[in-house]
């Protein structure tokens, strides 16, 4: 799993069963609920641990 459709989980997860107004409004709460992501890196971390991908520095050539 990609850690990117974790975090796409999570927005829908947020956005499940509203109705929006108008295009404007979905827009608002698709970038409030990125942010609250971003601002969170436990849920980030998580999306990582999600996929036992490794982290690690480069090694030069």
């Amino acid at each position: 799993m990609n850690p990117v459709e974790a975090a796409w989980s999570l927005v829908r997860r947020a956005m499940a069963n509203t109705a929006f107004g108008t295009p404007d409004d979905l827009d608002r709460k698709l970038r409030r609920e990125l942010r609250r992501i971003q601002l969170r890196p436990h849920l980030i971390d998580g999306c990582l641990t999600a996929t036992d991908l490794t982290l690690a520095p480069p090694t030069p050539p």
